[in-house]
């Protein structure tokens, strides 16, 4: 049986996930003849921007399958499309026409008209995608001066699943290691302290859970990563850090995430 591989661009000036979905929904009916390579570019704003991956997709070759709300974007792709001879869907519009057209009614022509529940579900989706983009230390300057909520903390404690807990509440959150040997970037101390969080738990309590993350990934608990005395001195280092920056400081033994979580929402609340 012969196999064709085709390239699908996937954009939106949004997350792009309804054109994804869609798009793997018709080829579903091509399988297994067809191979396909989907490549999502979400966010797009500027027909700077929208050029340039419409120059790409006319070098590979490539399907266009977008979701524009925007009416210029998606002239814009529209005319590039006709001019190059660049297969383009636009699901959104077409589907917006053919509504149109049925039931004589004028669209609004604005992001988050279609329904009113996407605003939400886009806002989360774009705070994930920001967590997972700037967790672990990622990017520092774009990540503090963008984000909601910056969450500081030793290792192994909490700060990833804390992060995508609270983005998934639609806050843009990033999170940074601290290790004494590190210096710390200067974008740091440029935040908002009010935004800052340090979290904070025993000495021990870190030292259990380093200790069954060693047995975890079958190393020996004689590291001194799980060292009850370099524990210490991080948790000491990192205090002094929380002081200095004015950080809001949230204890998290033995805690769940969620409890962790809604003790910095209300915080923030509580300070708007």
């Amino acid at each position: 049986m012969r196999q064709t591989k085709q390239v699908f661009f996937i954009i939106s000036d949004a997350v792009g996930e309804t054109a994804r979905q869609v798009t793997r929904a018709a080829l579903a009916q091509f399988a297994p003849d067809l191979k396909s390579d989907l490549r999502r570019f979400p966010f797009v704003k500027t027909q700077e921007e929208l050029g340039e991956i419409l120059r790409d997709a006319k070098a590979e070759g490539a399907i266009v399958a977008a979701t524009f709300v925007n009416e210029d974007l998606d002239r814009f792709a529209h005319q590039y499309a006709k001019d190059h001879q660049l297969t383009y869907i636009n699901f959104l519009h077409e589907l917006i026409q053919g509504i149109g057209q049925a039931t004589g009614l004028s669209p609004k022509e604005q992001a988050g008209g279609l329904r009113k529940v996407d605003d939400a579900y886009l806002a989360r989706m774009s705070a994930v995608e920001f967590a997972i983009k700037y967790d672990d230390g990622n990017y520092p300057k774009k990540a503090f001066s963008q984000a909601d909520i910056v969450i500081l903390g030793v290792s192994r404690s909490s700060k990833t699943p804390l992060s995508l807990y609270l983005a998934n509440r639609g806050y843009r959150v990033a999170n940074y290691p601290l290790i004494p040997e590190v210096r710390y970037p200067e974008e740091l101390y440029q935040v908002d302290p009010k935004k800052i969080f340090g979290l904070m738990a025993s000495p021990q309590y870190i030292m259990n859970i380093r200790t069954n993350r060693l047995k975890y990934l079958g190393l020996t608990s004689d590291a001194k990563y799980s060292q009850l005395d370099r524990i210490k001195y991080e948790l000491v280092t990192a205090s002094d850090l929380y002081r200095e920056l004015g950080a809001h400081v949230i204890d998290i033994e033995y805690k769940s995430i969620e409890e962790s979580g809604a003790e910095i929402i209300e915080y923030l609340k509580e300070e708007q």
